[in-house]
Formats: C-alpha cells, structure tokens, sequence
C-alpha cells in the first residue's frame, strides 16, 4: 500500500525527528500542570529507591509510562480541539479515556512502588 522509502535515515533527518519530539516533550511541560507534578514525583520515587538500596528500575519503568500516557494525552485533547472546537459527547468521551489511562497508570505506578519499596521503607523506619 505504502512504498517502502529507500532513503537511509540521514543524521539531519534523525535530529528534526529528536527535534519534533522534544518539542512535544516541551509543549507538554509548559501547558500541562499535570506533567510536572508527575514528573517531581517519578523523581522523588527514584530518589527514595536509590536511599533505599532498592533497584529503581520498576520506578523508572513506570514513571515512563506515566508520563508518556500524559504526553499522548495532550496530544489527544490538541487533536480533539482541532476536529471538534464546539463541545460534543464523543469528544468528552475521547478526552476522559486519554485521562483515565494517565489515572489508571498513575494508580498502577503507586501501588507497585508501594509493593516494591514499602517493605524496605517500613523497616528502615524501625517498624
């Protein structure tokens, strides 16, 4: 259907591509509050892993997903402005289960550090 590019990827062509996504890692900061926060607590996360001697990689895994749910979120709400600017029940529906998936990572993210450090944190805790 689509004919296969014969082009090797150019290190020119590589950079735009880092540049567009850096651009929406950018715009994502900048607008979405959300992003922010998420980001201070991933690194709060993967601080208290490394204070407590833990392995910060199911930390860093799911602060990734986290995070990349929120930037997939907000280029869904950009796309469901541009095709829908006037209020309409689909477009609500888009946009609440984009959040929902950042809710239900977020959720997930919680409960899987807690798992992962709780234990450790309790006993250096002295309980």
């Amino acid at each position: 259907m689509f004919a296969k590019s014969k082009k090797v990827l150019s290190s020119s062509r590589l950079s735009r591509s880092f540049g567009f996504a850096w651009a929406g890692i950018l715009y994502t900061w900048n607008h979405e509050p959300n992003f922010r926060i998420e980001l201070v607590v991933g690194i709060l996360a993967f601080v208290t892993a490394l204070w407590l001697k833990v392995s910060p990689l199911p930390i860093l895994l799911m602060a990734a997903l986290v995070l990349s749910l929120e930037i997939l979120n907000s280029a869904i709400e950009a796309l469901v402005d541009l095709a829908s600017p006037d209020i309409h029940p689909l477009a609500k529906i888009a946009k609440d289960a984009a959040a929902g998936a950042v809710f239900l990572a977020s959720i997930m993210a919680l409960l899987i550090g807690l798992w992962w450090m709780g234990p450790v944190l309790l006993k250096k805790l002295g309980f």
